[in-house]
This record gives C-alpha cells, sequence and structure tokens, in this order.
C-alpha cells in the first residue's frame, strides 16, 4: 500500500463521536435535559457562528486571538461561538419587550476555541448552559446548583465524588479594598488568581506587577485568597456586608436544597470571565484531579454590554470534556444502552417472522437491531455479544413451526419465551 502522507484524524483539538462515543455523550446530554427540565428551564438554541462585534464588546479586541474568527463572503467578521452567554445576551435585549422575566432558559451547545490544550480542554467541545435572567434574589443561585447537582446524580455521581466550591466576586472586592488596593486593579487581580493552580505564583506575581500591582500588594493577595471560612473573611472585613450577607443566604438556602454537604466556601473561585459581578462558582471531583466539571455565577452587566438594557443574571457552564472523562474512569461505568435487543433469522424464509418480530419489539418502545439476511447461530450471538446488546432472539424453523420466541437475556444469561408475533401484514 502507497503511504500518501493522508491522515484520517480530526482538526487538532476536534473530535469524532463513533457509536460507542454516541453512547457516552447522549448519556450525559440526556442527564443534562432531564434535569433542566425537572427543575423548569425551557430550551433554546442558536446559530454556531456569531458576530465578533458582539465578542468583542464582552471581552475586548484581545478574545481574537483566543477564537476561530473570520469573515464571509461579504466581508463580515464573524467567529465560531466560544460560549453562549454573549448570544444569549443578544437574544434576550433583541425581545427585551417581548419576554416574561424572569427566563429560565437551557441549550446544549457546541462551542469552540482557539487555546492550548490541556487535561480536559479541548478547541471543541459541548455545553450545558443553565441562565437564569432577571432574579436578584440567591434561589437563582441556588437553582442553578441544585439542576447541575440533579444532573451529576443522574449520571451516578454520588454527592462524596465532587465538591462546589463557592466565592463572591464581591466579596473579593471588598477584601481588596481593605487593602486599599484601587478598584482599577481589581479585574486584574481576578484574572491573575483565576490562574492559580494552572501556573506557577511567580507567573501570577509577574502577572500582578505587570498591571502596576506593586510586589508587596502582591504578597497580600497572596493571602488574602487564604482565608479559609467565611466566617474568617467577615472577621477580616470587620463585620458583615452586603457580599457576605449573600453567601450566608445562598448556603442556608442551599441546605434547603439537600446539597448543601456538596458545597464549600473558596475565596480564590473568581472564574475567568470578566462578566461576573457576584456570587461565582466553579464544581470539582473531590481529588481536584481536573479542570472544573462545571462553573458560572452572577453576572450583572452583560446585556448593558452588548448594547442591550442592564439585567441580572445567573449563568453556569457545564461542560461535557472533563465530565466524560471522570464517567469513564469511573469503576464500572462501561456506558451501554439501557435494553437494546438483537433479532436474526437462519434462513430466508424466517425473515418475515424477524421483521414481524422486530416491529412488534419497536412499537413496545424497544430499542432494535435486525439483522437485514440469514445467520448461522455461531454468527449471530458473537454479532449480539459484542454489540453492546442486552438481549437477543434468534428464529429458526422450530421457532416458526411452534409459534414461540426465545428470548435471551445477555448480562443475566437467562431465557424467556413468549408467542411469536404475527408476520401477516
Amino acid at each position: 500500500m502507497t503511504d500518501t502522507g493522508q491522515s484520517f484524524q480530526p482538526p487538532r483539538g476536534m473530535r469524532d463521536f463513533y457509536p460507542e462515543d454516541m453512547m457516552l455523550r447522549e448519556k450525559i446530554f440526556n442527564a443534562w435535559k432531564t434535569a433542566a427540565r425537572r427543575y423548569g428551564f425551557e430550551q433554546y438554541d442558536s446559530c454556531v457562528v456569531e458576530s465578533l462585534d458582539i465578542l468583542k464588546r464582552k471581552g475586548g479586541e484581545e478574545i481574537v486571538r483566543q477564537i476561530y474568527a473570520f469573515q464571509d463572503k461579504s466581508g463580515r467578521d464573524l467567529a465560531l461561538r466560544p460560549e453562549m452567554t454573549p448570544t444569549l445576551a443578544r437574544m434576550l435585549s433583541a425581545r427585551r419587550n417581548a419576554l416574561a422575566f424572569p427566563i429560565k432558559w437551557f441549550c446544549i451547545a457546541q462551542c469552540f476555541r482557539y487555546e492550548r490544550m490541556t487535561k480536559g480542554r479541548k478547541r471543541e467541545h459541548y455545553q450545558w448552559n443553565l441562565d437564569i435572567a432577571g432574579e436578584e434574589s440567591v434561589c437563582a443561585e441556588a437553582e442553578t446548583l441544585a439542576t447541575a447537582a440533579c444532573a451529576l446524580g443522574l449520571l451516578g455521581i454520588d454527592k462524596t465524588e465532587v465538591a462546589i466550591h463557592v466565592s463572591s466576586r464581591a466579596l473579593l472586592s471588598d477584601l481588596l479594598e481593605k487593602l486599599q488596593i484601587d478598584r482599577a486593579h481589581h479585574a486584574a487581580i481576578y484574572l491573575a488568581i483565576d490562574k492559580r493552580g494552572k501556573i506557577p505564583d511567580e507567573e501570577i506575581t509577574a502577572l500582578l506587577k505587570e498591571n502596576g500591582i506593586p510586589d508587596g500588594d502582591a504578597g497580600r493577595i497572596f493571602d488574602l485568597i487564604r482565608i479559609p471560612t467565611l466566617e474568617a473573611a467577615v472577621e477580616y472585613l470587620g463585620g458583615a456586608t452586603p457580599s457576605s450577607d449573600r453567601l450566608v443566604e445562598l448556603f442556608s438556602t442551599l441546605s434547603r436544597y439537600g446539597i448543601a454537604d456538596m458545597v464549600k466556601f473558596d475565596i480564590s473561585v473568581v472564574r475567568g470571565l470578566n462578566y461576573y459581578t457576584g456570587i461565582v462558582f466553579e464544581a470539582y471531583d473531590a481529588a481536584q484531579s481536573s479542570r472544573a466539571i462545571f462553573g458560572g455565577g452572577r453576572y450583572d452587566n452583560l446585556l448593558q454590554d452588548i448594547g442591550g438594557e442592564a439585567m441580572t443574571a445567573v449563568g453556569m457552564g457545564f461542560g461535557d470534556v472533563v465530565i466524560a472523562d471522570l464517567l469513564a474512569a469511573k469503576s464500572g461505568m462501561a456506558i451501554k444502552s439501557d435494553s437494546r435487543t438483537a433479532i436474526g433469522c437462519m434462513e430466508e424464509s424466517q425473515m418475515p417472522a424477524a421483521i414481524a418480530t422486530a416491529e412488534f419489539f419497536r412499537q413496545q418502545g424497544k430499542e432494535v437491531d435486525m439483522a437485514l439476511r440469514p445467520l448461522k447461530p455461531k454468527a449471530f450471538f458473537a454479532r449480539a455479544g459484542n454489540g453492546g446488546f442486552t438481549e437477543a432472539v434468534y428464529i429458526g424453523p422450530d421457532e416458526v413451526a411452534k409459534g414461540i420466541l426465545r428470548v435471551k437475556n445477555l448480562l443475566e444469561r437467562t431465557e424467556r419465551q413468549m408467542p411469536l408475533p404475527s408476520c401477516d401484514r
């Protein structure tokens, strides 16, 4: 065979989904959809291409280096969407007067970022977004976190296996002001802190210095993000503030949802996106062996930043890459269809019976794969055993003559009998 040098791999950072990969992806998507609908979120979607101007209004000119940006044939500046929140803000602004707020919306969007790949990060991923817009109560944060916890449970992730780290940019801003660090530096400090654990502290100090923050202040900032508890933060401030009160209220509300034991205060959580203004959160596996499973928080100014009217909102993004890795790593978490039936026959004369049986099972809601030609018993059961099927039906002359089917449970290695469905059509 001549080597042409042709690659059959997808572009770097992108993925192909073969049938076995789709089973895992659909398991994740189904959990997301079920949880969202269970908590009253409505589904929406949008085009995968977004106006570059909208993204620049949110992320500045530097966003162009991090995304797939291009011009169409008419010279319009466009980009593959890197996230859904600016698009959501655009959509809400477009119908601001027609929508009844607060709204609770969700989507599962394919997003693209041209970034350096690391464990848990690719240049393309699917992301489950939950957003509640137009509601100031911390119940918006609580409802969002409870929905995410529900999805984890549907995926078989126990509460003890995930910790949700919660903080507040508003509280961190109060703490920075206590240190007499000018508000003009706060955004740069948030971005630097967000990189902690991803790059050495020396590089974070250098980033802070590049943004005009003296070396002495950098050391005090590191001390600040080591504050262990919300109570200690309040003591540092010299008393409660509106930002600390909202966190106290959130933790109390989460206890009513039954997920308080999954949540912990972590002042170092700030989120990397600069539109967050209040409570923020990130969820990690208990060992923190990978990137965040999901993250989000309160944002108050994004609609205004893209040209609309100001509105408060809470949003969350939950990507498919990290959770898929966690599920694959879990012992006994082989992803198979809940119930999938293989049907085959020995001879051409039994094909009508095989078709009738397949259609009967399908009408019962089963997933059925029927062999499209007669197979010898050994070949049929080898295929059924290797194809992720849970049960198999093989029809030969005896089954047709007696009018019965033998349904083999491939997992429990048991067998049951039932009448052969009529093949008269």
